[in-house]
Order: C-alpha cells, then structure tokens, then sequence
C-alpha cells in the first residue's frame, strides 16, 4: 500500500510540475506577439481491481494544448487584411488628393491666370507687354502641367517600388511557411503525435504577418501542414512547397509590374490584379489602377483638350506680321506601347475629335493579316470603335494575327506640353478678313466682321486691293465667288445651302451667311446697287476679334461629350477630378477607420479565447503550487508508512 500511495503522489508530483511548467512558459511569453496561451491535459490512470474493489493509481498528463479558435483567428485575419488594404490606399491616395487640391500647386488658378492673360491680349492687342504677358502665362501653365505630372510620376515609382518589395516579401514569407510545415511535419510525426505548440505559433505568427501583405486562407492537412492560398485562391504554400512570385515589368507597360508566378522551367504567369486582393498588395494594385492611372489619364486629358481646341482657333486667326496663326501649344501625341510578343509595326494613332475622348485606355488587337484589328477598353473590356472615342487609327500595311499594342491616349500628355511661340508678334489675336459697307451706299445696311472657321478658302475673298464684292439689286444679293458653295439662312429661319456657282441670293434683313470658312450678317435696309466688301485683313494692328475668340474656350464646353455635345470645360473637368480624388479619399479613409475598429473588436474577442491573462496565471501558480506540496506530503506519509513497515521486521 505504501508503495503504491508513493507512485500515486508521485504522479500527482509530476503533474503539478508539469502545470507549474506550463504556467511558466505562459507568464514568460505574455508579451510574445502570437502566443497562444497553453494548459496541460489531464486524465486518471487506470485504477488498480482488489477484492474490495477499484482502487485509483493517480493522474496522468495526456497533452499541453494551446487556446486556439480556429473562426476567431480567420475572423481576426479577414478584418486585418481588408484594413491593411484600405491603410495603404489611404496613405496612398492622401498624396495625389493633397497636390490636386492644393490652392498653390493645383491646376485651376493657372489655367485662371491663362485666360487672364489672354483677356488682357484681347483688350489691347497691339500691346506688346499684354502679348508678352499671355506668353508668360501659357508657360506658367505648362510648367504647372509637367510639375503635376512630374509629382505624379514620383508617386507611381514609389508605388512600384512599394509593389516590387511586398511581393519580394510574400515570396519570403512563403518559403518560411513552407518550412514551418516541414520542421512541424517532422515534430508531430517522430513521437507521439503532441502538437507542436510553440512551432503551431510560429506558423500562425508568419501566416497573420503574411495576411497583412495579401489576403490568405489556409486548409489544413493531416500530416500538420497547412496549405496557404492568396487573392481569389492562388496556391502560394502546399505542404512543404513554396511557390516562387517575382514582381516583373509589364509585357505591356514597361513601367509598371506584374505580379508573376515563376514555374520550375522558369517561365513566369502573370496573376491578374483583380485576383489579388486584400492587405497591403492589394491596397497598392487598387491604388494604382482605380485612383492613379485614371488622374494622369484625367490631367492628360484636359492638357490634349487645351492644347488642341486652343490651336485650332489660334491658326483661324491673324498675326501682326500679317500671317496666319500656327500652333501655339505644342500638342501631345497619342502614346502606343506594344506587348513584348508583338512584332507587328506599332499602328499610327491620331486625335479626331476631342469632345469623345473619355480619359481611358485601350487594347488593339490585330485580327488578321492585312492590319484588322479589335480595340477594347482596359478597364472593362468593351468593345468600342475609333471614331467612339475620338480617335483615328491607322494599322500596318500587314500584320500578325495576335499582336497586340497598349493605347494610352492621354497618359502622358500632361508632361508632353508645351508653348511653341515665344515671338509676340506671332500671337494671332486678329481675324483674317474684314468686311465694311462701300462709302457712298444709299441705304443704312450693314455688315458684321467675318467669324473665321477655315482658313483653306481665304483666297476667293480676293486680295487688299480687290476685295470680294457683294452688290444688291431688285432684293437679291449677288457677287458670290464662283467655287465655293453659300449657306444662308433668313432671321428666324432654316438654313438654306446652294451649290457654286451661286448667282444670288435673296435677301432679308438679319440674315447670316456662310461661305469658304467665314460667316457674317447683314442688316439694315439695304437700296439697289449697295455694295459690301469682304478681303484681306490689311489694319489688323488692333483687331481683337480672334483673341476674344480664345479667351472665349474658357467658358466653352469641350470635353467629355454627352448625347452627342460636349459637357464640360476645362476648369470643370478638373473640378471633377479634384472632386472625385478627394471623395475617394474619404471613402477610403472612413472604410479604414471601421475596419480598424472591426479589427480591435476581432482581436479582442480571439485574445479573450488565445491570450495570456497574468491574473489567471498568477492564481495557477498557486494552485498548481499548493498541489505539487499536497502530492509531496503524500509522498513523505507513503514513505513514513514503508518505514513503519519495516520496522515491524525488525
């Protein structure tokens, strides 16, 4: 009986040691970042039969398990991932919203001081200090363009940068977990199949570190592995094999990367960004494609709309040498960027029509042979024609059927502006022709100053010295040049077009004329023989009837046409921008701030079940204390008894 009381407090003994053990290591480790905390398990041993029936042989310890809830920990993963998201577009985003808003560095006060400046010209067009002040001011323009886009720039560098070392650091942790899988494999396997607690922590400790740079799931495996999938389901670790990514330039944008699984040949598959979403990549990749590409792509289309409509009133107009207008802006060029498989020559790609530019991007994709193509925009993959979207496209004479090529229309265009004319006499602030009534007419008719729309006809108006002249006789007005057609349209009615030659037409007073690019009015009550002449514009030192013409587009809708007709000037179509950049950053920024508080309540919850409580530790110490002196005092009677008992022999 001795002896068996001995064994009895000595398995008590070893398990209060062993609770005394494992309450250490908890108190130890209260402070380590995913420890779970861990309890030993206990059963009674198999109690001995007498004929006075079951006597109990003491206690045994089965396990040292650790708290572990599987829903909470995914839960705790689910809301960081998403916060971890959202923090870095935040972060992100706060620049671009920063710099667009900004009173100083944004683009609406100099696109102001512009037109201001080109008012200025328009009230006093002979003025060299007005005309050098437009000049200055286009240049201030200009440099604000390549300065927002530069700024730009340097946030897409930082963000792929930012891409290049997360997906470097996804890979590490990959192959970490790998070998955690294998050094748990082994530990669980050589013995009795105990859980390997503090190697379990570490993996979970990888795989919330992991989860914070992508979203995770995992799925475990019998032999202790888990399998780790990223994004939409991405095998990243199965078992013990890691799965290799690399972050590599675009095939077709160079300048941005992809995220590409590498295989064992070495080939790499590029992971479409809309598969990897969650944490800090995903953040990034949103970022990136949902906010950034589509303010340079915005910022680029105001500068191609500026650029273009001011130059195609520029050269309607006339200069004080005497010339017709040029280009005053240098206009940015539609950027093609083909795949690296293509070896198709690029297509050559034009602006048409300005107004249908949208601000997106597009995919050509060769058919055929003989230059049939698709074009699709990026962002959702539709189907659209050139015209649609205000472009012209000219293919390859030949080409190779899958060739593809990247049409970035307005990308670059804000840093690819610029002010082309730096003489002021080349400013084009008067029109081209001019019209009066002959001295001597007999009735009061009169005639407006032509509204350029074309400058390709301006020879059939004549010359100084035999300007076009318009006679009225018996209510019709004649005189009309033989090879261009005329359009006129009565006061408060259709318009009528006549093929050249036109003899006459009939007249009434208010009505307009159209005809080789110019259109005018007549009015007044006009006698026979009255003539109006309309030539070349010999006195036009003063004439600010072009700039008035320019000033005019900053209030002219341009851009982004609706129902046919553009909806939007310049300054609007940035207000737009500025508008959408910032309500998004609030957006971002509210998500966030739920998420984290999604994320406290999670943890909390899950740190409820895994945490280590120094109190409760505290009171197990005792506990477990109080315990190992109970079984030695068992022990110390059980060998008093033994010694009775042999002193009995004695």
């Amino acid at each position: 009986m001795g002896s068996s009381l001995f064994s009895i407090g000595l398995t008590g003994l070893n398990a209060a040691q062993a609770g005394l053990v494992v309450t250490s290591h908890n108190i130890s480790n209260a402070g380590t970042t995913g420890y779970s905390r861990q309890s030993t398990v206990q059963s009674t041993n198999p109690a001995l039969f007498t004929g006075a029936g079951f006597f109990g042989e003491g206690t045994k310890v089965d396990t040292v398990k650790r708290a572990y809830d599987g829903f909470l920990t995914t839960q705790v993963l689910s809301a960081e991932t998403k916060f971890n998201e959202y923090d870095t577009y935040s972060t992100e985003i706060s620049q671009i919203d920063n710099l667009l808003a900004d009173a100083s560095v944004g683009l609406t006060p100099a696109v102001a001081s512009f037109f201001e400046g080109v008012q200025e010209m328009a009230a006093n067009p002979s003025s060299i200090p007005a005309r050098q002040s437009m000049i200055s001011t286009a240049q201030s323009l200009v440099a604000r363009f390549q300065n927002l886009s530069e700024r730009l720039n340097d946030v897409r560098a930082g963000l792929e940068n930012q891409i290049k070392d997360t997906v470097s650091a996804i890979s590490t942790y990959a192959n970490e977990i790998a070998e955690m899988n294998h050094k748990i494999s082994v530990a669980q396997q050589a013995g009795s199949a105990q859980p390997a607690n503090d190697l379990l922590d570490t993996r979970d400790r990888l795989v919330k570190e992991l989860n914070q740079l992508v979203r995770v799931s995992t799925t475990p495996a019998s032999d202790g592995s888990v399998s780790v999938f990223i994004g939409t389901g991405q095998p990243l670790v199965v078992g013990t094999n890691a799965t290799k990514l690399v972050a590599q330039a675009s095939p077709s944008d160079p300048t941005r990367f992809d995220v590409n699984i590498i295989t064992q040949s070495g080939g790499a598959i590029t992971i479409p960004e809309s598969l990897l979403g969650g944490g800090k990549l995903g953040g990034l990749l949103s970022m990136r494609s949902g906010s950034l590409d589509a303010t340079q792509n915005q910022l680029g289309l105001i500068a191609v709309g500026l650029s273009t409509a001011f130059n195609a009133q520029h050269v309607l107009g006339q200069d004080l040498n005497g010339n017709l207008g040029t280009r005053f802006f240098t206009e940015p060029a539609v950027a093609v960027q083909r795949f690296a498989s293509a070896s198709t020559a690029s297509p050559d790609v034009q602006f048409d029509d300005i107004s249908k530019l949208s601000g997106d991007d597009y995919k050509l994709t060769f058919t055929n042979t003989t230059g049939g193509y698709s074009l699709t925009r990026v962002s959702d993959g539709a189907s659209v024609t050139a015209a649609g979207i205000g472009l012209t496209i000219t293919p390859a004479a030949t080409s190779k059927v899958g060739d593809s090529f990247l049409i970035l229309p307005t990308r670059y265009a804000a840093a690819n502006i610029g002010v082309s004319i730096t003489d002021t006499r080349m400013l084009a602030a008067a029109a081209p022709l001019a019209s009066k009534a002959t001295t001597g007419n007999l009735g009061t008719g009169s005639i407006s100053a032509p509204v350029i729309s074309s400058t390709t006809d301006l020879a059939s108006f004549g010359t100084t010295a035999a300007p076009l002249k318009l006679t009225y006789s018996g209510g019709n007005l004649s005189g009309f040049p033989a090879t261009l057609p005329v359009t006129y349209t009565p006061l408060n009615g259709s318009p009528v077009t006549l093929a050249a030659p036109v003899a006459s037409i009939p007249y009434t007073s208010g009505m307009s004329i159209s005809m080789g690019g110019a259109q005018f009015t007549l009015t007044g009550a006009i006698q026979d023989n009255d003539t109006f002449s309309i030539g070349p514009n010999t006195g036009g030192v003063s004439d600010s009837r072009n700039a008035v013409l320019l000033g005019n587009l900053q209030t002219t809708k341009t851009l982004l046409s609706a129902n046919g007709q553009p909806s939007a000037t310049f300054q609007s179509v940035y207000s737009q921008l500025v508008s959408s950049i910032g309500n998004k950053a609030r957006e971002v920024e509210v998500n966030r701030d739920a998420q984290e508080s999604l994320v406290q309540q999670a943890t909390k919850a899950q740190q409820s079940v895994a945490g280590v409580n120094l109190d409760e530790e505290a009171a197990n110490l005792i506990r477990y204390q109080q315990a190992y002196q109970a079984s030695g005092k068992v022990m110390s009677i059980a060998s008093k008894l033994f010694d009775e008992v042999l002193a009995l022999g004695r």
